[in-house]
């Protein structure tokens, strides 16, 4: 289908939380893109996330009481998914509905990682947005964070050519917990922090490992293996906490893993072995959320780390301030020598992620990330989770993760 050029695209957005608001962060970085609308399940913080994309000049944004009125008001060409996990699937079948029915001019979706909880509901989403003709985009932003595209051309300008593709690509990344209590319910999320976070780790390693304009898919994955603990949050003291602070999550009774480690072997196009090695923590006390990349090949490194910041704050015990992440995404501490992240969407990679969308959708083009990509992250995060609770390598292709569910995430009795 050949779509014309857009003049600017407007954008609606479902859901109004965390992520959605670290995108509308982002957006005053984007140019030929407007936020048009939100929905989201509750009135008070649709309204909110309205008035603030208006008070940055991003709108005029109107908040909808349904993802219908949103669509059916004409003034939308493309979708945002950043609703909770559990509640994406739903919302992709209401936009394949009101697409095929002729009822919006949406032109394209964009969907936030995980794309779905289960393999089987990935493969879902794939063809829902498939049948309905839709422009579609996988919004990993580690991928496009500013160091990792600049390391990555680097390397495969400067070093694949003299020395040969890569080998191995490690990704860890890590904080003190999640900020809503769906996160922490396997059921409601999907998993635990292996669902929540190693799928930003896998992509963003298969990324590195793959070359430019590279189809994903070149990397052929052949194994997984994987371990996963709970090593803070089911401490008696910890789990009062974790309960009071989120609404009665009991993670005496039913937790989701707060660290996982995992290890996927790959074949690259020539045949070679390939291997990302991911790291991921919700029992990380540190100034802030943690990201480390590496990348490693035959005469080459390439790293990165989140928190190696160019502008550092030191308060002493005589400042005394309020709770906040006004300094970085999740601060634990409010005195003593701090990382300071300058441009957080920036550097996590929201800004490049959102104008790269926002241009090849624009444009009537696929982007780089699509609910490809998203499916195979999901398979990744399966083969992982059943591996883990195998206790051996789950060799791929496995029928067996088509119906898989980890087993944090099956409902209470199964």
């Amino acid at each position: 289908m050949t779509r014309s050029t857009l003049p600017v695209l407007r954008i609606g957005f479902i859901g109004s939380g965390f992520m959605a608001r670290f995108h509308l962060q982002s957006l005053t970085g984007v140019r030929n893109a407007v936020v048009a609308g939100v929905y989201s399940t509750t009135a008070k913080r649709r309204e909110a996330f309205a008035a603030e994309a208006n008070r940055l000049d991003l709108g005029p944004c109107t908040p909808y009481d349904s993802i219908e009125a949103m669509l059916r008001s004409g003034q939308v060409d493309a979708v945002w998914i950043a609703n909770p996990n559990y509640a994406r699937l739903e919302a992709m079948e209401e936009i394949h509905r009101l697409v095929k029915a002729g009822a919006t001019p949406l032109r394209a979706v964009a969907c936030e990682k995980p794309l779905a909880r289960t393999l089987g509901d990935a493969r879902r989403m794939l063809a829902l947005v498939e049948d309905c003709g839709l422009l579609h985009g996988y919004l990993e932003n580690q991928v496009f964070s500013t160091a990792v595209q600049r390391g990555h051309e680097i390397i495969w300008r400067r070093a694949v050519p003299n020395a040969g593709r890569p080998y191995l690509a490690r990704a860890a990344e890590e904080h003190s917990g999640p900020h809503e209590p769906w996160f922490w319910q396997g059921e409601q999320q999907g998993g635990g922090v292996l669902s929540d976070m190693m799928c930003h780790s896998v992509e963003v390693a298969r990324f590195l490992l793959s070359a430019p304009g590279e189809a994903r898919g070149a990397m052929r994955l052949v194994s997984a293996n994987a371990t996963v603990a709970n090593l803070k949050w089911t401490r008696p003291e910890y789990a009062r906490k974790l309960s009071a602070a989120m609404g009665g999550v009991d993670y005496t009774k039913r937790p989701s893993e707060d660290f996982a480690r995992g290890i996927l072997t790959l074949e690259d196009p020539d045949g070679n072995v390939a291997m990302i090695e991911a790291t991921t923590s919700w029992a990380y006390v540190g100034p802030g959320l943690r990201i480390n990349l590496e990348l490693l090949g035959p005469e080459y490194a390439m790293e990165f780390s989140s928190l190696n910041t160019g502008l550092k704050i030191f308060l002493s015990r005589g400042v005394i301030g309020t709770e906040g992440e006004d300094l970085v995404e999740k601060q634990n501490a409010e005195q003593g020598l701090m990382p300071v992240l300058d441009d957080e969407a920036g550097i996590y990679g929201y800004t490049l992620e959102n104008r790269h969308m926002v241009e090849h959708f624009r444009r009537g083009q696929q982007p780089m990330e699509t609910f490809d990509d998203g499916v195979a992250v999901v398979e990744m995060l399966m083969a992982l989770y059943r591996s883990a609770e195998l206790g051996q390598t789950v060799t791929l292709p496995d029928e067996n993760l088509e119906t898989y569910v980890p087993v944090v995430a099956r409902p209470a009795g199964r």
